[in-house]
């Protein structure tokens, strides 16, 4: 008897159904039909206030705290820790800081973390928030380290850091497509408190944001493209 294969389209597709379920299934792909016309994207507005005493600590083998400048230096060269000499200059003279977990002399997990309207993956827009709270973007685990809850550790300690000095906690957002990234958050402690829309054509950008954004000062400001209605 012949077995006719799966298509890989289908085979994606139950994979993922699997893995997020149905309705991130069907968000994804509407977002991928939206995105072949124009770039549009939803960002998931996240805070963090509370420490989760599952993630206080360093897992044993593993050394964390806040990197000096000179740290920061040296991890540059390391392969694969995705930190470039122009981002870590920026974000230093910026003010911002690094919360990093190493293995040895080798940096394995990290996140930045900010007091004052910041640059974002999005070309050239800054994120405005409150200023009692600490803004924590890029965060990052190397490849061979995922799985061990190295994000979850990094955050907690980090926050409760932050929390002694009476910030209010982390504000932070994900990608709405980026299923992975809202599980380890929601896992951490984080909650949603609102949503952005970004949308980009012919050279300008519009934004909308909820008004649960707006309470906590949470939006996104360009500082090249223009928005729509500009001339």
């Amino acid at each position: 008897m012949l077995s006719l294969a799966e298509p890989p389209i289908v085979a994606k597709v139950r994979r993922r159904l699997r893995r997020h379920g149905l309705t991130a299934t069907l968000h994804a792909y509407g977002m991928r039909a939206i995105n072949s016309a124009v770039s549009f994207r939803i960002l998931r507005a996240m805070c963090l206030a509370q420490v989760n005493p599952a993630f206080l600590g360093c897992p044993a083998g593993y050394t964390a705290g806040f990197a000096s400048r000179e740290a920061l230096y040296g991890f540059v060269e390391q392969p694969g820790s995705e930190l470039s000499l122009k981002f870590v200059q920026q974000a230093l003279s910026r003010g911002d800081q690094c919360f990093a977990i190493c293995d040895g002399p080798s940096l394995v997990a990290y996140g930045w973390y900010a007091f004052r309207p910041t640059p974002t993956a999005l070309p050239e827009t800054l994120l405005h928030f409150d200023p009692r709270w600490v803004y924590r973007y890029k965060g990052f685990t190397l490849a061979p380290y995922r799985g061990r809850r190295l994000h979850a550790f990094g955050t907690t300690l980090a926050l409760r850091h932050y929390l002694a000095r009476g910030f209010c906690g982390f504000v932070a957002y994900v990608a709405s497509t980026n299923f992975d990234s809202l599980k380890a958050c929601l896992r951490v402690g984080y909650r949603p408190f609102g949503s952005i829309c970004v949308l980009q054509a012919f050279g300008r950008l519009a934004t909308f944001s909820t008004p649960g954004c707006d309470r906590l000062g949470f939006r996104l400001q360009s500082y090249s493209l223009s928005p729509f209605g500009t001339p």
